[in-house]
């Protein structure tokens, strides 16, 4: 057992060979074992001490064991069991009732004792850090509530909006699926000056190649185009690399002379936006790959701000799933189930290669499942992806794909990237591009 998971209990027995004997057992269950002879000690020294569980006697000299329940304050005081020579069916119904954690007959089966106790402990464990979290998210505001985190790249990446947000230049966000480019986007957007003007995203992946020039450009007469949608405020180009190639030269051009046509007409119109792309691919690569004009990267990335994946940020887990759990809490109009162990093992566990948005629909799930009186985190995780986490596009569901099949082979092989390579049934200079350009890290994943 670590120091983190090493349990204490503060015992309260009038009877010294008792409060030996029971120390002894704790002590070689790998608990921190403090003893008391008075209940009237305890109020001074738990706040003090910390306990995981309070064992007391029910019947000592001056203040007893159930006076001792009853003036502890159960909303912070750790969980209390019960242990007396002198216990019967009344006593023990009466301890519950006034909030015992248990109540445990002298002499005691040291097996059933120990797991009671570890029990009371791991709940109160589980309950103060689950305050711990709300009290967090109670005081996230602002960009906090949009960028929940407390990991360095997180912090990081908040200040970084903070100060590119007011500087009205280019913006390329790089992240894989799921990261949340486009929420990072739209902080960007509000927090500037541009904030009452649109915002107007447009994926270029999930758009047909024979439309884009008018759903961009628009058409005289019937269509305006996103382009001039967005003139006054901002222009949101996701996955850009999914532009063809004629379509980013014509972009390219309305970006420098900060004026567009629309198709059928012969009179251009003025606009001016602040552009904001994103891409899950490297965009260097795209451009050696040819799916990226060069010129237009220029363009677009002026700024370069990085999002991690959510396997980066697992001391972010819990305290995102639980946000998220909340939120939809209030949307189904549910009390959202309480983390326990094994739920924080489960969210662990996982790779999460959808990440952000992966992870929020798991909680959705659980919340859904809480309204039916089952489920669990391992449950919700395992849920069928083909039915609640379907890419958006081929190309992400491919990319989904080769990552979680290359990733499993590195882990499977410890890192020998030529038995990679033959286990995939690809070559080795195959094996190295499609990492570059999947962005994966092979250290993380070892």
């Amino acid at each position: 057992m670590s120091a983190q998971d090493t349990y204490s209990i503060l015992i309260v027995d009038d009877d010294k060979s008792m409060r030996v004997s029971l120390i002894n057992l704790l002590e070689a269950a790998g608990w921190r074992a403090e003893a008391v002879s008075r209940a009237a000690q305890v109020e001074a020294l738990w706040p003090e001490l910390q306990p995981d569980v309070i064992l007391s006697d029910v019947r000592m000299p001056g203040m007893s064991g159930l006076e001792l329940l009853a003036s502890l304050d159960q909303n912070i005081a750790p969980p209390l069991v019960l242990i007396s020579a002198h216990g019967d069916i009344p006593t023990a119904v009466q301890a519950m009732q006034d909030g015992a954690y248990s109540f445990v007959e002298k002499p005691y089966e040291p097996r059933r004792l120990l797991a009671i106790l570890r029990h009371a402990a791991e709940q109160h464990r589980m309950a103060k850090g689950t305050e711990r979290l709300k009290v967090q998210l109670a005081r996230l505001s602002g960009l906090d509530r949009l960028l929940i985190g407390q990991t360095a790249e997180i912090a990081e990446l908040r200040e970084e909006i903070l100060d590119l947000a007011e500087i009205d230049m280019p913006v390329l966000l790089q992240g894989e699926t799921g990261t949340g480019k486009e929420l990072v986007a739209r902080a960007l957007h509000d927090l500037g000056p541009r904030a009452a003007a649109p915002f107007v995203p447009l994926n270029c992946a999930a758009i047909p190649a024979d439309q884009f020039e008018t759903e961009m450009f628009g058409v005289k007469g019937s269509h305006a185009g996103k382009l001039i949608a967005a003139s006054g405020g901002t222009l949101f180009l996701d996955e850009i690399s999914a532009c063809p190639l004629p379509v980013q030269a014509k972009l390219l051009r309305v970006i420098e002379d900060q004026e567009i046509t629309p198709i059928g007409s012969t009179t251009p119109v003025a606009v001016r936006f602040r552009v904001i792309s994103a891409s899950n691919l490297d965009t260097e690569q795209a451009v050696q790959d040819g799916h990226l004009r060069q010129d237009l990267l220029y363009r677009l990335n002026t700024m370069v701000l990085t999002l991690p994946p959510l396997r980066h940020r697992r001391d972010d887990l819990v305290l995102l799933y639980t946000h998220f759990l909340q939120e939809f809490g209030q949307v189904y109009e549910v009390s959202p189930p309480e983390l326990g162990p094994e739920d924080v093992a489960a969210l662990l566990a996982h790779e999460w290669p959808g990440n952000v948005r992966e992870l929020r629909n798991a909680a959705e799930r659980r919340v859904l499942a809480t309204r039916r009186g089952a489920g669990s985190v391992a449950a919700a995780i395992q849920s069928d992806p083909l039915v609640e986490d379907v890419p958006e596009t081929l190309r992400e569901a491919v990319a989904v794909f080769e990552r979680e099949l290359i990733g499993k082979a590195i882990r499977a092989h410890q890192g020998r990237m030529d038995a990679v390579a033959e286990a995939l049934g690809i070559g080795r200079r195959t094996l190295n591009e499609k990492i570059v350009k999947l962005a994966l890290d092979k250290d993380a994943l070892l």
